[in-house]
């Protein structure tokens, strides 16, 4: 098993394990014991009936994986909780950059909010909190970048907001991971 590295980004499509990766990592290190714990930082929104599903069953799935692991939902401020709650003994778990994104550029209320200086400015942010962060960090993000050409400049935007951030997270992270079928391959880093 890989060991838990100061910060990583888990990349890959929907359903490729990268949230069973990252709590993998998580239940190894909550197996040192005390005085070490685990914090997952949700950023998922319940605006309709199955996202309000998918999220509870997601909880109910990590409290048998990950019984130590506590939850707080945060879908905006993720720079400034990633600073509040990063400590030497705590793995901070990100799950997950896509659906952050999506609450910044997209905001349900209002349409999408193109890409500009002001996401840019927060993914700046980002990754200051990630390099300074006092703990071991995953952040688990989407690869959509490698599937069919979406229709239509709002989504198509959105694809080149997420891989310019996926970019700028993967340079500040120590390892990045590529996870394809529930396998891991890492791409930058130790293995």
């Amino acid at each position: 098993m890989t060991q838990v590295v100061r910060s990583e980004l888990i990349l890959g499509g929907q359903k490729s394990g990268k949230s069973r990766r990252a709590e993998t990592l998580a239940q190894l290190w909550l197996s040192e014991g005390p005085p070490r714990s685990a914090l997952l930082i949700a950023t998922a929104q319940p605006f309709d009936d199955e996202m309000r599903l998918r999220i509870e069953r997601h909880r109910q799935d990590r409290l048998v994986r990950v019984p130590g692991m506590h939850t707080i939902e945060e879908p905006l401020a993720l720079a400034e909780t990633i600073r509040a709650r990063s400590q030497p003994n705590t793995l901070i778990v990100v799950d997950c950059l896509t659906l952050w994104l999506t609450a910044h550029l997209m905001p349900p209320d209002s349409g999408f909010a193109y890409p500009s200086a002001a996401w840019q400015t927060l993914a700046t942010d980002l990754c200051s909190a990630i390099a300074q962060a006092r703990g071991p960090l995953l952040l688990v993000g989407n690869e959509i970048g490698l599937g069919v050409i979406p229709l239509g400049q709002e989504v198509r935007d959105f694809v080149d907001a997420l891989g310019l951030l996926n970019q700028v997270v993967a340079a500040t992270c120590e390892r990045v991971t590529l996870m394809t079928a529930g396998l891991p391959l890492t791409l930058k880093g130790p293995a």
